[in-house]
């Protein structure tokens, strides 16, 4: 018989979270969460979900990759001419968020949004694998096409246009930097009384408080 979906519940009893236990910068503290989530073995512990405004006032989300993490914030790639990127240029604020089940371990993070330098975007274009390359010059994001084969096309019109010659960045391509204003971490915790640890920055200094759940 198939569990009720109002059924389904996970005790959490891991770890614990507690102001003492988190580093003064909440970058570096991400950083060591990251890598435990790497050490875990987590399936795309870079996967984040990624919470933008439309220009209708609609939330809407998605899931990207983080590509930087670094003191100024946290960096995607995209296309330009996408829905997020659409939303980004009116309502340039977002959230991102983080979640490693293996390690019952969450990660929220809220700022404003700025495009990376154009230099920036070619470094980490020219270090992509030439099939994403590519994709980044066939797929019109979030445009509407009749079908795949529409796609199959183009890049097989692409794969001849470049061969044999590198794969310049497209112009409507490039990255985003989140620059965020609050951090939290979050530890589950048996019943549901999990540990909510919150960075907040407040006049240029990190606050750290604990956030009750």
């Amino acid at each position: 018989m198939t569990a009720s979906i109002a059924d389904l519940r996970k005790e959490y009893t891991l770890n614990g979270l507690d102001q003492t236990d988190v580093l003064p910068d909440p970058y570096a503290q991400f950083q060591q969460w990251f890598n435990a989530a790497l050490a875990a073995g987590v399936h795309e512990p870079n996967a984040m979900h990624l919470a933008t405004i439309s220009p209708e006032g609609r939330p809407e989300g998605r899931i990207v990759l983080i590509k930087g993490i670094d003191a100024p914030g946290f960096t995607f790639y995209t296309n330009y001419q996408s829905r997020k990127a659409a939303s980004l240029a009116i309502n340039p604020v977002a959230s991102l968020t983080f979640f490693w089940p293996e390690l019952e371990r969450q990660v929220r993070i809220e700022g404003t949004v700025k495009k990376v330098s154009e230099a920036e975007s070619d470094t980490y274009f020219n270090s992509r694998p030439r099939g994403s390359q590519l994709g980044a010059w066939v797929s019109h994001q979030s445009d509407v096409i009749a079908g795949r084969d529409v796609l199959e096309a183009e890049q097989k019109r692409l794969e001849v246009q470049f061969d044999g010659q590198p794969i310049p960045r497209p112009p409507h391509w490039g990255g985003f930097r989140l620059l965020p204003d609050q951090i939290e971490f979050w530890q589950g915790r048996p019943s549901r009384l999990h540990d909510r640890i919150r960075y907040r920055l407040d006049a240029g200094t990190w606050l750290i408080e604990r956030v009750s759940p």
